[in-house]
């Protein structure tokens, strides 16, 4: 199937009086120009089908199996391998909030604050991501997640939650474009910021126009870049705190002692939490990608249980030596312009401290593409969730346009266009804009997290209650359905500590009522927001919550002999030695 669609031309037969070969009728193979070809991979994919209208079978219904069935034929090219899925696993999500917003937690909380949030944060996106790799390696299907909460907790939610997805990431585009363009200035660059924000636009989209191939390639590469940095600077930050730096001093815990481990009390322990969910935004991408996977069966499972070293390695252990080599009393740490600004990162304020010069600048360099990644994160996946919204008649079918190379083009179009919202940055009122632009996705994560682990949860009982056992799935949560509780339970806590540190921000007092109201909504945006979609949605089509005595639990589904295939890998796996069969765990 994929190779009619790469292959959309075919030898049409031809005759040419003044060729002088050939005779009438005889086919003789022609070209078509390099122009032809560009402009021929526009249009609509002729294995394509129009969305059914049967998912809205009246003013008032709406067809579950029509929706899970569109999703599960869509006409995404499945072009990612394993290597891509690995490295967008390991360092797809690592960015600003690593590199930077963790400077305003350290600030916020002390290192012991920050390393605790970010331990808690972990664990929870640890039980999040194995419940959807379950999900995901059964349905490989459009929309993931969004199409769970659909199929397996309530069409309205769905709704909500896929229209919540895919506005965070169509508002976290123009934000990510302006904050590249924000690091340039960190070199004194007299260029205007409008000039580098079409720059970087202009590369995103581009690297989009390859389809998912570009875009797994492209995040193949930052995320090598993004590790090699965060493995440099575990390497260089040791170094440093035994005394190997230029001055030659051992620090060792003393700043945990002198100014000390916590600051503002639990208060800055809750402010800590929304900034690491922040940080760990984007990490369930790899489900996303699932439907456009090759062999997700296979690819799936080992991407997901690398998540466990990201977070331990990545996260854990450059945080703990962040908070040993910088005083969370650092006046640098709050003197951020934006969520990029390299002068507020804890990681070049170390280096900085022990007069490594030069490497400060390598390091905004690696925010430069940490922010690009996720523009391109950002493209590919505010469309391929409005791909699964039109199919599933959730939004405008133009939306599930997707052309003969597999490239949802007006999704991709719609994002573009979005992200012309970036040229504000030159704007007189660019703050204004986009701190309430932020604000529209500041939950979205946590909502998107909440509604993974709530469908897992709902279709292991479906599982259960319509026979089947767990030995019949070809990847099981290694956190189980106790993870997936664990994970919805911290999420929800997540959210009540925003809703209080919203309404009563750090320094609260100084603030005036206008100021606290402005801070509670700039932080609390997008809840009224999420549940204004469910209702609307809920009071006009009144889709039931689904029961999980009839829950679809058999389309979407790729391997049609996969309990043959699951007996035969199994008998194979109890031969391996024990060596193996322990790395086979964590990897």
């Amino acid at each position: 199937m994929d190779e009619m669609i790469e292959k959309p031309y075919d030898t049409l037969p031809s005759y040419s009086p003044d060729s002088g070969s050939g005779m009438f009728g005889e086919g003789v193979e022609v070209k078509p120009t390099f122009r032809q070809r560009i402009w021929d991979s526009f249009k609509r994919n002729p294995n394509s089908y129009a969305t059914p209208k049967a998912a809205h079978a009246g003013s008032n219904a709406f067809d579950v199996e029509t929706a899970a069935q569109a999703t599960a034929d869509t006409r995404l090219l499945r072009r990612l391998k394993g290597r891509h899925l690995q490295m967008i696993a390991i360092g797809g999500s690592i960015g600003t909030g690593l590199f930077v917003g963790s400077g305003k937690a350290l600030a916020d909380g002390g290192p012991a604050s920050l390393l605790l949030s970010f331990s808690i944060i972990g664990a929870m996106i640890f039980c999040t991501v194995q419940a959807l790799g379950e999900l995901a390696v059964i349905f490989p299907v459009s929309g993931s997640f969004s199409a769970y909460s659909t199929r397996f907790i309530d069409p309205a939610w769905g709704f909500a939650m896929g229209w919540n997805y895919a506005m965070m990431w169509l508002v976290i585009l123009p934000l990510e474009i302006v904050a590249a363009a924000i690091t340039i200035d960190y070199w004194g660059s007299r260029v205007s910021n409008a000039a580098w924000v079409a720059i970087y636009l202009l590369v995103i989209f581009g690297i989009n126009l390859f389809g998912v191939r570009g875009y797994g390639e492209g995040e193949f590469v930052f995320s090598i870049i993004k590790v090699i940095a965060v493995v440099g600077f575990i390497i260089l930050g040791i170094i440093l705190d035994i005394g190997g730096g230029p001055g030659g001093s051992y620090i060792g815990g003393k700043l945990w002692i002198n100014p000390g481990a916590f600051n503002n009390g639990f208060r800055g322990l809750c402010s800590c939490f929304v900034t690491a969910a922040f940080a760990f935004g984007g990490t369930e991408l790899v489900g996303l990608a699932a439907a456009e996977t090759v062999n997700p069966r296979k690819s799936l499972p080992t991407a997901v249980k690398q998540v466990f070293w990201r977070i331990c390695l990545f996260y854990i252990v450059s945080l703990l030596l962040v908070g040993l080599l910088v005083k969370y009393t650092d006046p640098r740490l709050l003197s951020a312009t934006g969520s990029s600004d390299a002068k507020a990162s804890p990681f070049v304020i170390a280096i900085s401290n022990a007069g490594l010069y030069g490497l400060d600048s390598v390091m905004n360099v690696i925010i430069m593409i940490s922010v690009l990644s996720v523009g391109n994160s950002s493209v590919y996946g505010s469309s391929r969730t409005l791909v699964a919204l039109a199919e599933q008649r959730q939004a405008p079918a133009c939306f599930g346009y997707i052309d003969r190379r597999g490239r949802p083009i007006i999704a991709i179009l719609f994002a573009f266009t979005l992200g012309l919202l970036a040229f504000l940055a030159a704007s007189s009122q660019e703050n204004t804009v986009f701190v309430w632009m932020q604000a529209l996705s500041g939950l979205s994560s946590i909502f998107t997290w909440m509604s993974i682990c709530l469908a897992h949860i709902r279709f292991r009982r479906a599982w259960r209650i319509q026979g089947h056992t767990l030995d019949e799935l070809a990847f099981r949560s290694q956190a189980g359905i106790v993870g997936s509780w664990v994970g919805f339970i911290i999420n929800a806590l997540v959210l009540a500590a925003q809703f209080w540190t919203g309404f009563a921000p750090i320094g609260y007092q100084g603030l005036t009522v206008s100021q606290r109201v402005q801070s509670f909504f700039q932080a609390y945006l997008a809840a009224p927001i999420v549940l204004a979609f469910y209702l609307a949605y809920k009071t006009y089509y009144r889709p039931p919550f689904i029961r999980t005595y009839s829950m679809d639990l058999h389309t979407g589904t790729r391997d049609l002999n996969l309990q043959v295939l699951l007996a035969e890998e199994r008998l194979e796996q109890a031969t391996w030695p024990r060596w193996k069969r322990a790395y086979k765990v964590f990897c």
